[in-house]
């Protein structure tokens, strides 16, 4: 039976990448994926799901008042339809949700949607919010803080200072965000200071 997964990773742990690399499998195999992603992440161009490595692919856009399960159903009378992958799935909204658990339970294709869980206040997104309530199966990517210790919380950025309050959703890259552990997010500490770092190499 199909399911529905919820692969999630603070920033820069490989999500796109690991995306890009499903949908290859898939066609790779002769079968047909649909592919997509919100329209609140435009910065490498509308409908674009970019890798940090560099690799790209094109996606169909998922706004606000974008209906999936409509979506799935045009596409799947042009060519059957044997996975969903959704990138950026934290800026979906709560009907997003549903409809790509509808496709799961009553379609019967699996979805695989990717993205953050908590914003850079520690605190859920709606879209993940409601794929934590909804998911089937639910999936971490992991990626380390400065560190070495797993990182499990996103800071933001600014003029490079940690910054606690502001508008939940402002778009960005290794310019604005940082993963970090949970000891260093709570310290706020983005990096290992010039002091320490020639305090560990007399060890």
């Amino acid at each position: 039976m199909a399911q529905l997964y919820y692969r999630y990773s603070t920033m820069n742990a490989g999500k796109s990448l690991e995306l890009i690399k499903v949908a290859y499998n898939y066609e790779e195999k002769g079968k047909h994926v649909l592919v997509l992603t919100s329209a609140v992440d435009d910065r490498y161009g509308e409908g674009k799901i970019t890798s940090r490595v560099g690799i790209q692919r094109d996606a169909l856009v998922i706004n606000d008042d974008t209906n999936i399960l409509q979506i799935f159903m045009e596409e799947n009378k042009k060519k059957k339809i044997d996975c969903v992958l959704v990138d950026e799935c934290q800026f979906l909204k709560k009907h997003h949700i549903q409809e790509l658990a509808e496709i799961v339970d009553s379609l019967n294709v699996p979805v695989l949607a990717y993205g953050l869980k908590n914003d850079f206040r520690n605190e859920l997104f709606e879209g993940s919010y409601y794929l934590l309530v909804y998911a089937d199966k639910i999936e971490e990517i992991k990626t380390i803080c400065w560190c070495g210790r797993k990182a499990t919380m996103v800071a933001r950025v600014q003029d490079g200072k940690f910054v606690r309050t502001g508008e939940q959703i402002v778009v960005g890259g290794n310019d604005m965000y940082v993963s970090l552990c949970r000891k260093h997010y709570n310290d706020g500490r983005l990096a290992e200071t010039e002091e320490i770092a020639n305090q560990m190499k007399m060890f």
